[in-house]
């Protein structure tokens, strides 16, 4: 009974190896890079996710201005959160390298035929490419950066000298309701002169951004303004606003049409035009 047992048992652990040595039919081993692809697209839906949550915020917030500082909504909701920036700037560079060129790319282009003297104020630099690409003095400007080189700094209150740049940048960075206070700020920065400016729009056919979701503005006041923005934001049929009534708004604090020579009188309230949120849809 006793060696009848241990047979049993011996041959009872010997199945159980012969079943554990056998692999299960389902499981093959070309499949195991599956779950790491979908883990990766996962990681990609979610990452878009909080771009989409965090562009939304920047377009739609407001500066509150106080008696001496400016009150940042948008400083504070990344002061409290700063990874958030990092996620931001990551799906932001997730989602430029789908378009055919990148703005910033033919704003570099522009300034590499000017003077390598100009001094440069990128407002809303992100990673800073202009300072990077260029040989100018650049003033990389933005809300928070890691980067020492970058100012985080509210851009409607930078600590740039008044009239010291002759160039003001303005790349997919008109975000916030007031962003007149960006411009209005840039018109300070800049170094003062003959004032006058052009835009060129790529619905009337300029070719400064050769896409056709985007709107590249040039203003001239002695240094450049230059913006590019998503044209949807100045199309009055989908929400956007009315790119004369920005021009004329422009004008209002001293820069002029080089073809309407319009004179600028005394000064007066300036009538800013709503831009639409740029919003990314969500898939």
């Amino acid at each position: 009974m006793g060696e009848s047992k241990k047979r049993k048992r011996r041959g009872g652990k010997k199945g159980e190896e012969e079943q554990q040595a056998i692999p299960s039919p389902s499981v093959k081993r070309t499949k195991l890079k599956e779950p790491s692809t979908f883990l990766e697209k996962m990681r990609a839906r979610l990452s878009g996710g909080h771009f989409r949550m965090i562009n939304e915020k920047l377009y739609t917030c407001t500066y509150v201005v106080l008696s001496v500082r400016l009150g940042k909504e948008a400083l504070d909701y990344f002061k409290e959160e700063p990874s958030l920036f990092d996620m931001y700037h990551a799906g932001y560079k997730s989602q430029m390298s789908n378009w055919p060129e990148q703005p910033v790319n033919v704003i570099i282009k522009w300034l590499k035929k000017q003077s390598p003297s100009f001094v440069i104020a990128d407002f809303g630099s992100g990673e800073a490419l202009i300072a990077k690409t260029l040989k100018n003095k650049v003033f990389s400007l933005d809300l928070v950066s890691s980067d020492p080189n970058v100012i985080a700094c509210d851009m409607a209150n930078t600590p740039l000298a008044s009239s010291s740049v002759n160039v003001a940048v303005f790349c997919l960075s008109l975000m916030g309701t007031n962003y007149q206070s960006y411009i209005e700020e840039s018109n300070r920065v800049l170094k003062p002169g003959f004032v006058s400016f052009f835009m060129i729009l790529t619905s009337l056919g300029g070719h400064c951004i050769p896409t056709e979701n985007l709107t590249c503005i040039v203003f001239y006041n002695s240094g450049w303004l230059l913006i590019a923005e998503v044209k949807s934001r100045f199309d009055p049929n989908t929400g956007g606003a009315d790119s004369e009534k920005f021009s004329n708004a422009i004008c209002e604090l001293g820069f002029k049409s080089v073809k309407k020579e319009k004179q600028i009188s005394k000064r007066k309230e300036i009538e800013w035009p709503t831009l639409k949120p740029c919003l990314y849809k969500r898939r």
